[in-house]
C-alpha cells in the first residue's frame, strides 16, 4: 500500500548520444532524482559512428531503477513515463525476438555520403525537401535504413514481409518497455527520418520509393502526448503508463516553453541544436535550414525551422579524451577566460562533417593560426569559441530567411560555462538566457507526460513555470566582433571540401 503522503511525479528517460538519464520531476517541474550513465561509442570505420542496442536498452533501464528508488525514498511515486531520445539514430531489429539486426547506426554516422550524393545528383532534393522539410544528408535515418536493409543479408526480404521492425531509439525503447507489444513513434522523432510527410503528417510513399524502405516495417505515429502503452509489470514492480515521447531538441523546446511563433532555443549537448517556433505555418528556408515538427498536440501540428551542428560539446570531448589536454570538460571555462584573446587560432570541429548551413559530409575538423607559443589555453578558447560561430551562422541564415531573434533560451551541458554564454551573447548580439531547470531535455518529456497525466492543465501553465536563472547580454564591441567572425569565415572556407 503506497504511503498516503506519497507525491505524484513523472519519470523522464532522456536517452542520449553518450550517456542515458533519467529523471524523476515533481509536480511543479522540479527535478527530484536524477541517474546518468555512459555507454560505449563504437566507431568501426572513418565517420561511422555505433552504439550497441544492448548498451542504451540496459544503460536506460539502470539509470530508470537508481532514479526511482531516489524518488521513492523522497516520497515520491512515479504515475508515468515521458521518453526523450537522439534523434535520427536508426534501429531495425526482428520482431519475434526483438533482437536488433546490427548495431544502431548514430545520426552523425557518415557511411551513406554516397548514397546521398547520387541521389541529390538525380536531382531528387527539391521533392525530398518540399515533402519532409530536410535535405538529403547521410544525418537522417532513411539512408541508414536502406543501408542495414541492403547490408545485412536477408534483411529486406524479411522486411518487406513484415519481420522487421524501423525505430529511432524512441520506438525501440519503447518496444523493450512495453514487453514488444507497441511498435510506435511520435510525430517529431518521424520528421526526423526523411520518410514522414510532415504537411500531410503520416508516412510518404513517394519518399518510401525514393529510398527503397518498405511501409511494413515502420511505426504508427502518434502526437507527442498520447496513451503509447504500459511497461511490463517485471521492469520496475507495476505497469506504468507511457504517455509522452519527443525528440530531444523538440523535447528541449518544450522544456524552455517555447510555445509561441518566434522563440527559439538552442541546446549545446553533444551537438548544437537552433530551433525556432514558427507556429501552425511550416516556414520553408532558403538557406538550408530545416524545416521539421515542433511538436504535435491534440492532433494540431505546431512547426519549426531549424539548423543543425555536429559538433558543439563533442569537441570539447576530444580536448578531454583524446587529446587528454584537459581533466573535465568544465576546465575550458577559466583556460579560456585567462586569454585577452583568441591570438588567430580557429578549430573548425568538422569531425563528421559540417551540419547546417553548409551541409558538407565530406568536410574534416581543421585548426587554423597555430603558432609555436600556442598551448592548451588557446585550443580550449578556440573550442568553445566554434560553437558560438557555428551558432552565429544558425542565425545569420535565419535573418536570411526573415527572421531575427531578440533572445535565446540555451540549455544542454555546457550552458554552466559563463564564460561561453558571455562569448555567445557577444556574438549573436543579443541576450542569451539560462534557465533555472537547466535539464530541459528531459523536463519536456515530463512535460509531455505530465500533460496527458493530468498534472499539468495546459501550455499556458508550463510557459508560465519557466524561470531565468542568469542573462547574458553582449558588451564586445561591433568592430572587434566583426574581425573575429571574419577570421571564423576564412578558417570554414579553407576546411569546406571541394565537393561543396
Amino acid at each position: 500500500m503506497s504511503n498516503a503522503t506519497e507525491q505524484s511525479a513523472i519519470l523522464a528517460i532522456d536517452q542520449g548520444t553518450t550517456s542515458s538519464r533519467a529523471i524523476v520531476f515533481d509536480r511543479a517541474g522540479q527535478p527530484i532524482a536524477v541517474a546518468q550513465q555512459e555507454f560505449p561509442q563504437i566507431y568501426p570505420q572513418e565517420a561511422w559512428v555505433e552504439h550497441d542496442p544492448e548498451d542504451i536498452w540496459s544503460s536506460t533501464l539502470a539509470v530508470c531503477h537508481i532514479a526511482m528508488a531516489d524518488a521513492a525514498a523522497k516520497n515520491h511515486r512515479v504515475i508515468a513515463i515521458g521518453i526523450t531520445n537522439q534523434r535520427e539514430t536508426t534501429l531495425v531489429w526482428d520482431r519475434e525476438s526483438g533482437r536488433a539486426i546490427h548495431n544502431a547506426i548514430v545520426w552523425q554516422d557518415r557511411r551513406t555520403a554516397a548514397l546521398c550524393q547520387d541521389l541529390a545528383a538525380d536531382g531528387l532534393e527539391e521533392e525530398i525537401t518540399a515533402r519532409s522539410g530536410l535535405l538529403i544528408d547521410p544525418y537522417f535515418s532513411a539512408t541508414k535504413a536502406a543501408w542495414l536493409l541492403d547490408q545485412v543479408p536477408g534483411a529486406r526480404e524479411k522486411a518487406e514481409a513484415g519481420a522487421l521492425a524501423f525505430g529511432t531509439v524512441d520506438s525501440f525503447l519503447l518496444w523493450r518497455l512495453t514487453g514488444g507489444k507497441v511498435h510506435a513513434t511520435d510525430a517529431t522523432n518521424a520528421s526526423r527520418t526523411n520518410l514522414f510527410n510532415i504537411h500531410r503528417q503520416d508516412w510518404d510513399e513517394e519518399l518510401l520509393r525514393i529510398f527503397n524502405v518498405p511501409r511494413a516495417m515502420l511505426p504508427p505515429v502518434f502526437d507527442c502526448a498520447a496513451d503509447f502503452g504500459e511497461t511490463t509489470a517485471d521492469l520496475f514492480g507495476r505497469p506504468l503508463p507511457i504517455l509522452g515521447i519527443a525528440g530531444d531538441q523538440q523535447a528541449a523546446a518544450i522544456g524552455q516553453a517555447c510555445f509561441k511563433p518566434g522563440m527559439i532555443k538552442s541546446t549545446y549537448g553533444t551537438g548544437c541544436f537552433v530551433i525556432l517556433n514558427t507556429g501552425e505555418r511550416a516556414l520553408s528556408s532558403k538557406n538550408r535550414l530545416l524545416t521539421t515538427v515542433g511538436y504535435r498536440l491534440n492532433g494540431e501540428t505546431s512547426y519549426a525551422i531549424e539548423g543543425s551542428i555536429f559538433v558543439s560539446g563533442a569537441a570539447v570531448q576530444w580536448l578531454r579524451d583524446g587529446l587528454k589536454l584537459i581533466a573535465k570538460a568544465g576546465d575550458t571555462e577559466a583556460l579560456a577566460a585567462s586569454l585577452p584573446g583568441n591570438r588567430g587560432v580557429y578549430l573548425v570541429p568538422a569531425f563528421t562533417g559540417l551540419g547546417a548551413p553548409y551541409w558538407d559530409a565530406d568536410a574534416r575538423g581543421a585548426l587554423f593560426g597555430l603558432t609555436r607559443d600556442t598551448g592548451v589555453a588557446e585550443l580550449a578558447r578556440a573550442t568553445l569559441e566554434s560553437v558560438c560561430y557555428q551558432t552565429y551562422d544558425l542565425f545569420a541564415a535565419m535573418a536570411e530567411d526573415g527572421v531575427t531573434p531578440h533572445e535565446l533560451r540555451v540549455d544542454g551541458g555546457m550552458v554552466a560555462n559563463n564564460w561561453l554564454l558571455q562569448f555567445l551573447a557577444d556574438v549573436l548580439q543579443i541576450p542569451v538566457d539560462r534557465p533555472a531547470v537547466s535539464e530541459t531535455t528531459a523536463l519536456g518529456a515530463g512535460y509531455l507526460a505530465g500533460l496527458q497525466a493530468g498534472l499539468f492543465s495546459s501550455l499556458d501553465e508550463l510557459a508560465q513555470r519557466w524561470q531565468r536563472e542568469a542573462r547574458f547580454t553582449p558588451t564586445l564591441e561591433d568592430a572587434a566582433r566583426r574581425k573575429l567572425l571574419e577570421g571564423w569565415k576564412d578558417a570554414v572556407r579553407r576546411t569546406l571540401s571541394s565537393k561543396t
